[in-house]
């Protein structure tokens, strides 16, 4: 992929810096993929080096995600300590997102920032095949999420700069498709490594050293080839005002909500290990299945928002929230369906919700913005996370009517969103 941006030079192969082929060169013109490549603009090359990134990171924490659940269970936790442990991770990984996006903002170090938290994250997964206890594992999961924590805001505010020009839906929505393609791989490779390995977690988790190294590489790589990605933004920010507009908060209010019905999947796999619902060399499958349908459809909901707005979220918000029930009242093909739309709630969440926080806000505050929109949203995640984890003991009728209106309780304040921003557009 050729990273070099600009114009007007030529490179000794007849191409300019962009890799046009330059005129009077005598270079025919290059067909294909090639082309397409070399011709994209600074920004989607940008955009796809960062897909391409997250695709290895995704492989990596996601395929250890997929088995936590068991994999805790096998090391003596029960269903409470499983929630709280996922749940408590969420919650510092997100509360910490309040201020590694504000001191990026404030220092300018988004690079920095970023790749210190790719470094944490990619460094505690592997990490999991030395546990020995639970408890060990424990903080090993909480450093991976503070790792993705401590880099998320700063690189999506990189990430929206080059967005912009595309589109926020399709921006965010190629990025997310390529991070749940790496999503759908890891928990892949995990299930074969366990179905051959008579469910060895610990070498399916060493092996997730391989793609971890691979995502600190492309780290570097892209910071070498895009040291500014603000540069690559395309005319003046949409918002110029200090602060963060009404909307904003009730766009938040509509998320957290979202979140707190959202249950953590090593909870949800713990429910299959329980209930023999889901044979355990299976259970990292399904997972995959729910992070294919969160890429392929973050590619569509991203040109849905650009096409038609945030209104999109609505139906889509309304869909995700019946996995609940077919999760954990439903046998195996009931529960697959449910993660497909467990799948299509995650897509969502990954997609749409981050590209809509990016107009809202002026470009100087975005990983501020991120920061703390995720920040809130990671604080419901962990209330929800506890909540459905007490429930889980109780029944689980309980637990779904909970997941159910927590996340249809989002409804009203997305209609409200939806309402100020047209009205905005129109004024």
């Amino acid at each position: 992929m050729d990273f070099e941006t600009g114009s007007g030079d030529s490179h000794r192969d007849g191409t300019d810096l962009g890799g046009r082929v330059a005129p009077g060169s005598g270079q025919p013109p290059p067909t294909g993929l090639l082309s397409r490549v070399r011709d994209a603009t600074p920004a989607l090359k940008f955009v796809l080096m960062v897909g391409v990134m997250s695709f290895f990171a995704d492989f990596t924490y996601e395929g250890s995600r997929s088995v936590i659940g068991p994999y805790l269970g096998t090391l003596g936790a029960g269903a409470l300590a499983i929630s709280v442990i996922s749940g408590l991770g969420e919650f510092l990984g997100y509360g910490l997102r309040l201020f590694s996006g504000r001191s990026a903002d404030r220092t300018g170090r988004y690079w920095p920032i970023t790749i210190g938290g790719y470094v944490v994250q990619m460094a505690a997964v592997p990490l999991l095949a030395l546990a020995g206890n639970w408890e060990v594992a424990a903080l090993l999961i909480i450093a991976e999420r503070m790792g993705k924590a401590t880099r998320n805001p700063a690189r999506d505010a990189m990430l929206s700069h080059a967005a912009k020009e595309m589109g926020y839906g399709w921006g965010f929505g190629v990025h997310e498709a390529l991070d749940q393609f790496g999503a759908m791989f890891g928990p892949l490779l995990v299930a074969l490594i366990l179905a051959v390995s008579n469910h060895d977690y610990k070498l399916a988790f060493a092996a997730l050293a391989v793609p971890a190294v691979v995502t600190l590489s492309l780290v570097l790589v892209a910071r070498r080839f895009f040291p500014r990605p603000q540069d690559l933004s395309a005319g003046p920010a949409e918002v110029t005002t200090s602060g963060f507009p009404r909307v904003f908060w009730i766009y938040l209010t509509a998320a957290a909500l979202v979140a707190a019905g959202f249950a953590d999947f090593p909870l949800i796999a713990f429910h299959f290990q329980q209930a023999h619902t889901v044979a355990a060399p299976i259970v990292p499958v399904f997972y995959a299945v729910a992070m294919a349908v969160s890429g392929v459809g973050s590619l569509i909901y991203g040109k849905l928002y650009d096409k038609a707005g945030i209104g999109v979220l609505i139906p889509l918000t309304i869909g995700a929230a019946a996995y609940a029930p077919l999760v954990f009242l439903g046998g195996v093909w009931a529960a697959l369906v449910g993660m497909a739309l467990w799948g299509v709630g995650q897509g969502v969440q990954e997609s749409i919700v981050t590209a809509a926080v990016a107009p809202m806000v002026s470009a100087d505050r975005r990983a501020s913005a991120y920061g703390l929109f995720t920040g809130a949203y990671g604080t419901a995640w962990v209330l929800g996370s506890v909540a459905i984890g007490l429930l889980f003991d109780v029944s689980l009728g309980a637990v779904t009517a909970f997941a159910v209106a927590a996340q249809l309780a989002a409804v009203p304040f997305l209609v409200l969103v939806r309402r100020a921003i047209r009205r905005q557009a129109d004024e």
